[in-house]
């Protein structure tokens, strides 16, 4: 957990959970394609023995998440927190263990201003900290100024990993995890204000 204070001048969304709605059935779509409940989903399909069963697995997810793609909406306090971000210019991107299909599905049904989607079709998919330094690349920012934002205990490690500081979506329970994240929001309206106040702290407002 990074304990120093920096302006937080960027900020990064997980999709899924985060920014729209989910119905993804885990639990189904692992007893679909043979995978251990107590294992991560991709990573059971990255090591099956051949190209054929590799796909087939791959095929059955994409199915899944086109299906959840139609039917997913914006979660309260996403559409004001994202156009009070943008109002104050700081730079925001989308990265989501989603494939590309669904994520575009998704935000064609939810339109943000947000141009950079990052999923695992362009890089290793989360926990791995790739796809949040080729953003923090493309805005030439220290990690030390951006956050990662997302619902998921992967969400947490990716940022880390990323040398970001996390921040924890927790809008009903707060589960165990949450302790490993260096910020926890219940609303958006909270994130908002978190960006405020570290912008206040450092005196870039």
């Amino acid at each position: 957990m990074k304990t120093q204070i920096e302006a937080i001048k960027g900020v990064i969304f997980d999709l899924d959970g985060t920014l729209v709605s989910s119905e993804l059935n885990f639990s189904l779509i692992k007893a679909q394609v043979g995978c251990p409940a107590e294992q991560d989903l991709l990573e059971y399909i990255e090591q099956l023995p051949s190209p054929y069963m590799r796909e087939e697995a791959m095929n059955i997810v994409h199915q899944h998440e086109l299906l959840d793609a139609q039917n997913a909406s914006f979660l309260p306090g996403v559409v004001e927190a994202v156009n009070a971000l943008q109002a104050k210019n700081i730079p925001m991107a989308i990265v989501t263990r989603n494939f590309d299909k669904a994520a575009s599905l998704k935000l064609q049904h939810n339109p943000l201003p947000i141009e950079t989607v990052l999923t695992r079709t362009d890089a290793p998919a989360k926990p791995d900290p790739s796809a949040l330094l080729t953003i923090a690349n493309k805005w030439a920012m220290p990690v030390d100024n951006i956050i990662y934002v997302g619902d998921y205990l992967y969400d947490i490690q990716a940022a880390h990993n990323a040398n970001m500081r996390a921040c924890l979506y927790a809008p009903d329970l707060t589960p165990a995890y949450a302790k490993q994240a260096d910020f926890v929001i219940h609303g958006f309206d909270e994130l908002v204000s978190l960006v405020e106040n570290y912008a206040e702290k450092i005196g870039v407002c």
